[in-house]
């Protein structure tokens, strides 16, 4: 669609008679098959109508909304008032006038990115008039008084979820880009993103499966994954990589890094230039990483103390045996980080003092406010869950891609959604996105217990709440030097609450807030310099209070975190080389356990 402010003709293409009959009969040939398999696994499923237990959350902020007509009116008040401004100034502007805008996406917001969406009248109105809509729902639900917390949350959650569903940019009539793509190919962008969608509708087996990347750019181990290493020891949970050295000599206590086994260690080593394990490598480290298995329905009993005893345990007797060095720097994370807290209170009561140093990355042991992950976890949600997982013998992992991505619909949901089906383009080959695909599984009982009695009970945080291989967990018995680096951002451990771990441990702490979120605040190489970094060598009990004093500084965080891992102790030792210890090399990094893929 053309607007005022551009002369040039544009384009209109004609449909290709050849092309739409071509996809309409592919979409009645694969589309028969996708029903066909959703229906049968439908009939396999026997989950409870209302599964995330929305209804009876929705039903209760109605009454309690009904109780008090005033707020409501008043409410409704202004959102008419803003309305009419809207009517009057688009009028104006119709006219050959000028006017303000009466309401502004926030900062950050893409979907309103193309320009006709302020130059064109009708668009600008469409955007504003959503905009408005949108404020006046989530008011009026987050005014809503009388709710308990957890009921306010799930009702606040889920009305931003239909808001950002129904944004005029995820609409071919209500969207100029979309609508301009249709006129300069005649509505051939429209037939690809059928068949993009129906492939996508296919790689789910009949629940979409949205294509985030162009994953055949992509193979682990090849242009991804690729620091060279060797895999020195292996078990039913994990293999540990030993990565080669670049330097003559290394730090005399190795490095090992234990991340969350629900997303592959690869993260921390997606390309050589923002690989935190090369870095590592090249500081002069002997490193370590935990690759953990994709689990299948022959782990299901595994649970979280066999990720203590066969995870962090046996990495460190495999470490020993490798390069004969008892005392190690650990780091853990965020779920790898609450395995490394929980299995360090385990080792104080065993008198055992192998670990000297632990690193926390954005990993929560005070689960009290637990952020938006809290909305999925309630008493009928988690019975539905194990009533899955008891079926299978463990979580699927794309369940838990989905959770993550209803975090930030907006940006790993509905653009994805435009850019594939209405706009018919193929997905950019990103590697991040590549690794957020790469779903992993949960087992059973370890994932039962992590969800009940850390998230919902937050037994974790309390002296003795929970036992472990037969003790008892203390967390305020962790005495070694800790460093905690959360993000600012961060939808999934938010940093007000990974910052309650400082007044959890015995030992000095040292706590750094990056900017930025859960992957980018941490996967943030100094060569980058993209994002700073807050510091305050206090520890006040308020995180709020902690940042009030806070210095910013520029740049990566990581720096910080080599001098501070270097200055509990700066023995040098000739470098090590993968398979010249007591653990013979068994197969090249990034090893078997990662190419695991979850739809295997």
């Amino acid at each position: 669609m053309a607007d005022k402010n551009n002369n040039e003709t544009p384009h209109f293409g004609l449909p290709e008679p050849a092309l739409m009959t071509r996809t309409m009969a592919e979409v009645a040939e694969r589309g028969q098959r996708i029903v066909g398999d959703f229906l049968r696994r439908q009939a396999e499923d026997s989950s409870k109508p209302d599964p995330l237990n929305i209804g009876h959350a929705f039903m209760e902020m109605t009454a309690r909304m009904m109780a008090n007509p005033a707020q409501l009116v008043q409410a409704q008040i202004g959102f008419w008032q803003d309305y009419l401004t809207l009517w009057s100034n688009t009028a104006r502007r119709m006219m050959g006038g000028d006017a303000p805008a009466v309401i502004e996406e926030p900062r950050g917001d893409r979907r309103f990115k193309d320009d006709a969406w302020r130059e064109n009248e009708v668009f600008d109105f469409i955007r504003q008039s959503y905009l408005l809509s949108s404020r006046y729902f989530t008011s009026v639900v987050q005014g809503t008084e009388g709710l308990d917390a957890k009921t306010a949350q799930k009702v606040d959650f889920y009305t931003r979820q239909f808001v950002d569903a129904m944004s005029p940019a995820n609409f071919v009539m209500t969207n100029p880009e979309v609508l301009r793509r249709t006129a300069e190919t005649g509505g051939a962008n429209l037939l690809k993103g059928l068949t993009n969608l129906l492939s996508d509708l296919e790689r789910g087996k009949g629940k979409l499966r949205i294509r985030m990347t162009d994953d055949s750019k992509f193979k682990v181990g090849e242009n991804i994954a690729v620091t060279p290493g060797k895999v020195v020891f292996q078990n039913d949970l994990m293999q540990l990589i030993q990565y080669a050295p670049t330097t003559e000599t290394v730090y005399k206590r190795p490095l090992v890094i234990f991340p969350p086994w629900i997303n592959k260690f690869y993260i921390l080593d997606l390309r050589p230039k923002n690989s935190l394990i090369r870095w590592a490598v090249e500081q002069g480290h002997t490193v370590f990483v935990a690759s953990w298995v994709n689990p299948d329905e022959h782990l299901s009993e595994k649970g979280f103390d066999d990720y203590m005893k066969e995870g962090v345990l046996a990495a460190l007797d495999a470490i020993e045996a490798a390069t004969g060095e008892r005392a190690v720097n650990a780091i853990g994370y965020c779920l790898g980080g609450t395995l490394l807290a929980t299995t360090l209170a385990y080792m104080a009561v065993k008198k055992d003092t192998r670990i000297k140093t632990a690193t926390y990355f954005v990993t929560m042991t005070d689960f009290e406010e637990a952020g938006e992950l809290g909305v999925f976890i309630d008493e009928e949600q988690l019975q539905g869950l194990e009533e899955r997982m008891g079926k299978r013998g463990f979580l699927d992992g794309r369940e838990m891609a989905t959770t993550f991505n209803m975090l930030r619909a907006n940006d790993l949901i509905w653009s994805f959604a435009v850019n594939n089906y209405l706009l018919g383009q193929e997905p950019f080959p990103f590697d991040l996105l590549y690794w957020n695909d790469d779903s992993t599984r949960m087992p059973a009982k370890m994932h039962s217990f992590y969800l009940r009695r850390m998230y919902q009970a937050n037994d974790l945080c309390k002296p003795g709440g929970i036992t472990l291989l037969g003790t008892a967990i203390d967390l305020r018995k962790i005495k070694v030097p800790s460093y905690l680096v959360s993000t600012r951002e961060d939808h999934i451990a938010p940093w007000k609450s990974t910052y309650r771990g400082t007044q959890l441990y015995a030992g000095p702490v040292r706590f750094v807030l990056a900017a930025s979120g859960h992957i980018a605040g941490v996967v943030n190489p100094p060569e980058g310099g993209k994002y700073s970094h807050w510091v305050n060598e206090e520890l006040p009990a308020s995180p709020d209070e902690w940042f009030a004093g806070a210095t910013e500084l520029s740049g990566s965080w990581w720096p910080d975190w080599q001098r501070w891992v270097t200055g509990q102790d700066k023995a040098m030792v000739p470098a090590r080389v993968p398979g010249e210890g007591k653990l013979p090399a068994l197969e090249d990094a990034p090893g078997g356990y990662v190419r695991v893929m979850a739809t295997d």
